[in-house]
């Protein structure tokens, strides 16, 4: 039913750094790690979220990205990345937006996972790589990752790879679900095809909800790490 490799495992816990005259937490900056790690229903043994609002919490406690877009970002910063470069805890390959559904269910190492939501790029990416436009750039192109829920709590080893074991069975692919959240927000199909989606996270159906109603969510302050004023 498909499987992807792990390329790499990544944890960290918050540091406080600068940004914009200010000092921030941030979890981005983190690190492979060679050995088996725990994980469980919020995170990887050692690994840590600073912003719980856009990271972190039981629908998002595994962060993935795949490893295909990197030689994309490397010539767009003009410089080389290591893995983990978006913040990611899993770094893999075989595993792309277009082919991996909301709901879909996979078995890493002794753990069971299943995909939430896409993952929502914030302004963490700018302070990483002192680009501003970073995470519009990652959001508009649709090479975003995504998130796993734990179903099943367990040891995972980076050569235990992701194996799919249940494809869901109405298909809204990772890349829809960033089209219609981004550039299509007025498609009222395709918001309600998107809640039709049980397994959907709660933060991403309460933004659909709210469009269905006429209202939306401010971005700014994810993106750019202003508020609205």
């Amino acid at each position: 039913m498909g499987q992807g490799e792990i390329i790499s495992i990544n944890v960290g816990k918050p540091i406080q750094v600068q940004f914009n005259n200010k000092e921030i937490s941030t979890g981005i900056f983190k690190r492979p790690s060679d050995e088996p790690l725990f994980l469980s229903w919020l995170n990887f043994e050692g690994d840590g979220q600073a912003d719980l609002v856009h990271h972190g919490g039981r629908e998002k406690a595994v962060c993935v990205y795949p490893y295909e877009h990197y030689p994309f970002w490397e010539k767009e910063l003009g410089r080389a990345l290591e893995y983990s470069a978006f913040g990611e805890n899993l770094t893999t390959r075989g595993l792309l937006e277009t082919e991996v559904c909301i709901g879909d269910i996979f078995q890493l190492g002794e753990a069971v996972v299943q995909v939430s939501q896409p993952r929502q790029p914030c302004f963490k990416l700018s302070v990483k790589y002192g680009a501003p436009d970073m995470p519009l750039k990652v959001q508009d192109t649709g090479y975003t990752g995504f998130y796993f829920r734990v179903l099943q709590e367990g040891l995972v080893s980076k050569s235990d790879g992701l194996i799919r074991t249940h494809c869901h069975p109405q298909g809204i692919t990772v890349s829809y679900a960033n089209r219609i959240m981004h550039c299509e927000k007025d498609n009222l199909e395709g918001i309600k095809q998107m809640l039709e989606v049980e397994e959907l996270s709660e933060n991403w159906r309460k933004t659909f909800l709210k469009r269905l109603q006429g209202n939306d969510t401010d971005t700014r302050e994810r993106l750019t790490g202003y508020k609205e004023k």
